[in-house]
């Protein structure tokens, strides 16, 4: 999509394109239940597609389409998807069946990859639900934000992610309208701001970077809702934020590819910097003796990761799950980040997994040993770095890297070392590695 354009568009259209890409489906021969691929690039078009696909009971597997084939193919073997659509040809052919009649609500979620117990990622799958059920889990959504029929949302992030699907597709099923800008761009997001008028915007801390470096943060604050997450907003630029977009307009959430666990206010946030909120509607925090976040989950509203029982075991005790985050309750019920997962860089409001990128670059000839950790970062959150022992030069690496990792992957830096520091039982301390390096 040109950067310099956007699209405008509204439930009624929404739902008659949703219900085209429903039948294209079906008459590539997707039933309930089914996994499909989607790589192409992010448009309104992959909206309608995610769209169809879930109000037909149809799972969508969405991918990033930066991924290089190697990556991309390993989670469509994983996935077992029956149609793969990855091209902009195929994509078209999914209007040229006629329309299917679609349920009024998603009968299920995407199928979102997220970290593996390996550091191979993992599918997040929802079972298909009944339309009551349905009706719940995404009346909770527009619910917990008021959105009504009166709402535009403008669309800042790629539609591949959980986060910018949700929040669409929620405004349009309670009958508002979409502004999709194409790819992140100051200049564009400023002008469909002033040009279509959109109450309500999800963005990641990056993106609130970029527009006060350019000194356009006040764009937002015509908006009545401001939504950030997907990584830790530096201060100094949530005080910015508030100042410029209003306090009673900005918010914060925190949440994952397998749920949601908490709302903030920036009333709440000045009042106790640093939290991410309180449990957001119908959900209940813990945290145990390990310093792991849990929290409660409807049965509507459960998951499981894809072929991996032992793991989605884990990953729940009764009616609460955990991601593995870790953090801390204040008497008031505001919970507080210890920090990301240790194995897990968000940069960008982008996951990287260490392990992943790691076992990439140690195929490469001269490399003995490498950690893959992360730094922080003004602009991104975090920023992907790597230790390397052995012969290999920055060159080498770069080169590798270019070749057989996705740019977000790709390490912006590269430390020579005589040693990687290892704890007594042999075990990496990722969110010490800068420090056990004497980088910080």
């Amino acid at each position: 999509m040109n950067q310099d354009r956007y699209e405008v568009v509204n439930s009624i259209e929404a739902d008659y394109r949703q219900a085209q890409a429903a039948r294209g489906f079906r008459m590539l021969g997707a039933v309930p239940g089914d996994r499909v691929g989607l790589c192409v690039s992010s448009s309104i078009d992959l909206l309608f597609a995610i769209g169809g696909a879930l109000r037909s009971g149809v799972i969508p597997v969405v991918l990033n389409s930066q991924l290089l084939a190697k990556e991309r193919n390993l989670i469509i073997k994983d996935a077992e998807v029956v149609i793969m659509i990855d091209s902009e040809a195929k994509f078209a052919t999914l209007s040229n069946h006629g329309i299917d009649e679609i349920s009024p609500y998603p009968l299920t979620r995407p199928m979102l990859y997220t970290s593996g117990t390996t550091g191979r990622s993992k599918g997040v799958v929802s079972p298909v639900l009944s339309e009551s059920d349905a009706k719940k889990l995404w009346s909770e959504e527009i619910d917990q934000w008021s959105i009504d029929k009166s709402d535009i949302h403008l669309v800042c992030s790629p539609l591949y992610h959980s986060a910018p699907i949700r929040h669409s597709l929620s405004t349009l099923l309670a009958g508002g309208s979409i502004v999709v800008p194409g790819r992140f761009n100051v200049e564009t997001v400023v002008n469909a701001i002033r040009e279509t008028g959109p109450t309500t915007t999800f963005c990641t801390p990056t993106h609130l970077q970029r527009l006060a470096e350019a000194g356009k943060l006040s764009a937002l604050s015509s908006l009545r809702l401001v939504l950030h997450a997907g990584s830790k907003c530096e201060e100094k630029i949530k005080r910015q934020a508030i100042e410029a977009i209003g306090v009673k307009n900005l918010w914060e959430f925190y949440g994952s590819t397998e749920g949601q666990f908490t709302v903030c206010s920036s009333v709440d946030w000045l009042e106790r910097p640093g939290t991410v909120g309180r449990a957001r509607k119908n959900r209940k925090l813990k945290v145990d003796e390990d310093e792991i976040i849990w929290s409660s989950c409807p049965p509507y509203a459960r998951w499981e990761y894809w072929r991996d029982p032992a793991r989605s075991a884990a990953a729940w005790h009764d009616e609460f799950f955990t991601v593995g985050d870790l953090g801390y309750l204040d008497q008031d019920g505001y919970l507080f980040l210890r920090g990301r997962r240790d194995d897990l860089i968000v940069s960008g409001g982008v996951n990287v997994y260490p392990v992943e990128v790691e076992a990439v670059l140690q195929d490469l000839d001269g490399v003995s040993d490498i950690v893959v950790f992360a730094r922080d970062d003004e602009q991104w959150g975090q920023r992907v770095c790597a230790a390397i022992v052995g012969t290999v030069t920055e060159n080498q690496l770069s080169i590798f890297a270019r070749e057989n990792l996705a740019p977000f992957k790709r390490p912006k830096e590269y430390f020579f070392v005589e040693s990687i520091p290892r704890t007594a039982l042999d075990k990496l301390r990722r969110s010490r590695m800068s420090i056990d390096l004497g980088l910080d």
